[in-house]
């Protein structure tokens, strides 16, 4: 309930939006420092996980100083807990990523053009990239009960909420807006559908794990059910598919793998859930279909408003991906420097436009040290996966990962924390044992 009054005051009242940032951040560097020493580590993931979950919705309102912030926050808490904790010798791999990344700042140095300033172009191309190396490195292996989780989970929510309330204020009607099949910034809260419909699609997602895992009370299951609703039709009204595809595959691989180590009591028990879940999400649809008069299914049907196919489904960005290929191979070492693809392409082509891919962007602007670097990323989390099967979401946070790198880049903190909580330990619930003294 405060979340979703805080999503109306700031829809009503946009400066309250930097009061509201301000008093996120004093309120979990106040819990950070006070923490006693063994909930440190909770704490600065609750912190990272709320500031993840607000981004989108506080650079909707301009309540932060900069563009950047929220990713540096995370950056900051997550050197916090590194100082309280230290690191994993595992986790090597990632400061090894992170010295692999300082080379193409060198090559910017001497080759990005002068019209172009360089402190933003670095900041704004590497902050995510770095957000992503620090927050590993201070994931890695940290272990957390399943009530920890869940409240970890809860503090990406609550800032969602407040999001979610705030583009429902400022597009109540989505049928009064709807005339196409592009992606809309009305229906998205004025701001870009493609960020939006990653953050509620996590959203969505997230409230599916807790109407399946942690909420008990049959209330609160039907209140989880309403925010599932809620999340996912106003994702899938921003138009934008993106972020609502890697929310059905997240969702696909949470349910296969909490299927798959259940017993069979409690997998009918399941089966009932899924069933009452499964009509929640097609009366989602059915409805997204009459308030946009079937132009959502044209748009996911890859057609225009007329019914008549779209030549190419990624709407340009398998061009500029080729392009970014090329580069690489005209700089196949060094890459042609961190920020300078986007210049390039403008001066090759007369196209100012981003590909929104991570993985072409890192290999063109580093080179093979680029590759070597999305190597590390790739293949880390997965060794070890087969060393720590305890996270029964890590398939879902690692394909978030991957998935929203390719389409949406690391424009927000979300792909880079979200693929940090793969990395941890889930401590499961033992029985406990009653033992009767021996008299």
């Amino acid at each position: 309930m405060l979340h979703i009054i805080i999503g109306v005051l700031v829809y009503f009242n946009e400066g309250l939006a930097k009061l509201y940032f301000l008093s996120v951040v004093g309120y979990y560097l106040i819990r950070i420092i006070n923490a006693s020493k063994k909930d440190k580590s909770i704490e600065v993931l609750c912190a990272c996980a709320y500031i993840m979950g607000a981004e989108v919705f506080l650079r909707m309102n301009y309540g932060t100083f900069f563009y950047e912030a929220s990713k540096y926050l995370v950056i900051l808490f997550s050197v916090m807990g590194l100082f309280y904790k230290g690191f994993r010798l595992h986790a090597i791999p990632y400061v090894f990523y992170l010295l692999l990344l300082i080379p193409g700042i060198y090559v910017s140095m001497y080759a990005l053009n002068v019209s172009v300033n360089l402190r933003k172009a670095v900041a704004f191309n590497l902050s995510g990239p770095v957000c992503l190396g620090v927050s590993a490195l201070f994931c890695f292996g940290v272990s957390i009960t399943k009530l920890q989780l869940q409240r970890l989970i809860n503090s990406v929510l609550y800032p969602l909420v407040a999001m979610l309330f705030y583009v429902i204020f400022y597009n109540p009607d989505v049928s009064q807006v709807v005339h196409g099949t592009g992606s809309n910034s009305i229906t998205s809260g004025g701001f870009g559908p493609n960020q939006v419909a990653t953050v509620l699609g996590l959203g969505a997602f997230f409230m599916a794990v807790r109407f399946f895992v942690f909420t008990n009370t049959r209330f609160l299951r039907y209140v989880d059910l309403f925010f599932v609703l809620l999340f996912s039709f106003r994702a899938v009204v921003t138009f934008s598919r993106g972020g609502v595809l890697t929310a059905v595959i997240m969702l696909a691989c949470f349910l296969f793998f909490q299927f798959k180590f259940m017993n069979k009591s409690k997998r009918s028990h399941m089966l009932v859930s899924l069933i009452l879940f499964s009509c929640i999400i097609l009366g989602t649809w059915v409805y997204s279909s009459i308030q946009t008069n079937g132009l959502i299914e044209r748009r996911y049907a890859n057609e225009d408003a007329r019914g008549i196919e779209k030549g190419d489904i990624t709407t340009g960005r398998v061009y500029l991906f080729q392009q970014e290929i090329k580069e690489f191979f005209d700089n196949p070492f060094l890459g042609v420097g961190v920020g300078r693809i986007k210049d390039i392409r403008f001066q090759e082509t007369g196209i100012q436009a981003a590909s929104h891919n991570e993985m072409s962007r890192i290999i063109a602007e580093h080179g093979l040290l680029g590759i070597l670097a999305f190597s590390i990323l790739l293949l880390t989390p997965l060794v070890f996966r087969t060393r720590d099967r305890s996270n029964l979401l890590f398939f879902s946070f690692y394909f978030f990962w991957f998935l929203t790198i390719n389409h949406s880049s690391m424009r927000i903190a979300a792909p880079a924390f979200i693929y940090a909580l793969s990395l941890l330990h889930i401590k499961h619930d033992q029985p406990s044992l009653h033992r009767e003294q021996i008299k």
